[in-house]
């Protein structure tokens, strides 16, 4: 059920489907259950329901006006602002609209999309909606909003009601969740319908914001349209088989060591944080390994080790290379030893740069027999694929994707909906964690959790996903018990992460 489809995909089902069913049924189907999600956000009784339906002059708006009539059969006083097509509309489209003629619809036609932008705008403003209905644009939009859709799109954004989105809001990427067009709009949902499979956009980049909390209709499609999925949202389920109960006969030396690499001068609390995260995630011996003159303990986390790094035996322990590690010559030297190591490695941070600027360290990340994990922020990732943030994140899961083919590395795109990307393609996005993260420290805190988990015997894909989850989860915890978002501290999510990891394990550990 956590299945993600590209666009690309959700054509040929649609396509496969329609070949075996009556006409129309699709879309008849697609606006009884964005009918039934919006009377389900409905506050009070449906005949007291003032509904503002958007129908574009697509399918996406024959969905539109398939609901529309459905709510007002229900009793609820509908308005539909209908943007009729430009040229022959689809059959369905048609049977659609004739429907909504036929019920107690109110209809404010617009002749011209690119004009009466001030009698729309005026429209949405002079109402207290207790609903809209985005049913504007659906997964085919491929030029920004403008005219008259663009003055609608901000006028819905700035009312205090509700917003259903019919299968992805007007104006995203239903495959890369980033806002079409540079300098485009799209319509803030609080709820998406989306039909026949999830997208991708709806859970990445601009998507969280848009869509708000996702639905998914199949539309009673037969199971066996479906094509296996290479994309998925990020759930327990995928990394649970590892989530063991400790025995009573095991040791320190029974969870793996950790060594975490960095701490150049100024930049000693990184290290730390990645070492304590990776001490209360679980592993045995924990070593905060210093390419300056090492801290003589960590008073505020005496168990850790404190030491140099460059005359440790890198070979004895998981490594997390990057958190303050600096651009130094050490530094580089010590990035090399730790990639030609045949143990498991996490690079993060400073690590990632260095590889950026030195095709040798690329040349032998790629060439390493046991692929590593790589933990970039978007521009870390930019300069490793020598392009600008703003390509990054116009496609994260391509992004994503790229790096871990070219790097033979498990590559974990940080940001709002991580994108966890294997070198066979394989796409995890994951949906714990919100706006708390967006602080300093945090991505030192993943990469240490990381390393714990893969010290403690978890692959590196299960290692990613689990430590991602686990990241995002304790900072949604804290968030919900009033520590943030505003204000939250790195430090913080470390003994949630503890909390959070031994209720996993509870539940779901054999």
């Amino acid at each position: 059920m956590n299945r993600l489809y590209s666009v690309a995909e959700i054509r040929a089902i649609e396509h496969a489907a329609a070949a075996v069913l009556p006409d129309g049924a699709l879309m008849q189907r697609a606006g009884q259950s964005g009918a039934n999600a919006a009377l389900d956000m409905l506050p009070f009784s449906t005949n007291r329901a003032r509904v503002l339906v958007l129908a574009g002059p697509g399918n996406n708006g024959g969905d539109a006006l398939e609901a529309a009539a459905h709510l007002a059969h229900a009793g609820a006083t509908v308005t539909v602002l209908h943007y009729p097509p430009l040229g022959e509309p689809s059959a369905e489209r048609a049977t659609a609209l004739q429907r909504a003629h036929a019920s107690d619809v109110c209809f404010a036609d617009v002749d011209d999309i690119d004009g009466s932008a001030d009698a729309t705008a005026a429209l949405v403003a002079g109402t207290d909606w207790n609903l809209v209905v985005d049913g504007l644009f659906g997964i085919g939009l491929k030029r920004p909003l403008a005219g008259a859709m663009r003055a609608l799109a901000e006028s819905v954004n700035q009312l205090a009601c509700q917003v259903l989105a019919l299968d992805v809001p007007s104006g995203l990427d239903a495959d890369t969740g980033a806002i079409v067009g540079p300098d485009g709009v799209a319509i803030r949902a609080t709820h998406t319908i989306t039909f026949i499979g999830d997208k991708p956009g709806l859970h990445t980049c601009e998507g969280r914001d848009y869509a708000g909390l996702v639905d998914v209709s199949r539309l009673e499609i037969d199971a066996g349209l479906f094509p296996p999925a290479s994309m998925h949202v990020n759930d327990v389920k995928l990394f649970a088989r590892h989530l063991r109960p400790r025995q009573h006969s095991s040791h320190k030396g029974s969870y793996g060591n950790v060594a975490v690499i960095g701490g150049a001068h100024g930049m000693r609390g990184a290290p730390l944080l990645a070492a304590r995260a990776a001490l209360h995630g679980g592993a045995g011996r924990v070593y905060a390994l210093f390419v300056d003159e090492p801290l003589p303990c960590d008073a505020g986390q005496p168990e850790l080790m404190c030491r140099g790094a460059g005359d440790f035996d890198l070979e004895s322990a998981t490594l997390v290379i990057g958190p303050g590690l600096g651009a130094s010559s050490s530094a580089a030297g010590l990035l090399t030893r730790a990639i030609a190591c045949d143990g498991a490695l996490l690079a993060d941070a400073d690590a990632l740069n260095l590889i950026a600027a030195t095709p040798s360290l690329r040349e032998a990340l790629a060439q390493r027999k046991q692929p590593a994990v790589l933990t970039p922020h978007p521009l870390e990732a930019a300069r490793l694929l020598e392009r600008s943030v703003g390509e990054v994140q116009e496609d994260r899961v391509l992004a994503a994707r790229e790096l871990a083919a070219s790097l033979n590395a498990v590559v974990v795109l940080k940001g709002s909906g991580t994108v966890i990307a294997a070198p066979t393609g394989a796409v995890v996005i994951n949906t714990t964690g919100n706006p708390a993260l967006a602080t300093a420290g945090t991505g030192d805190v993943l990469a240490g959790l990381c390393g714990s988990l893969m010290a403690q015997g978890w692959p590196q894909w299960e290692a990613a996903l689990g430590a991602v989850w686990l990241h995002g989860m304790a900072a949604d915890v804290l968030v919900a018990d009033g520590a943030g978002p505003i204000g939250l501290t790195a430090g913080e999510l470390i003994p949630a992460i503890r909390v959070a990891l031994n209720r996993m394990v509870q539940h779901h550990g054999k």
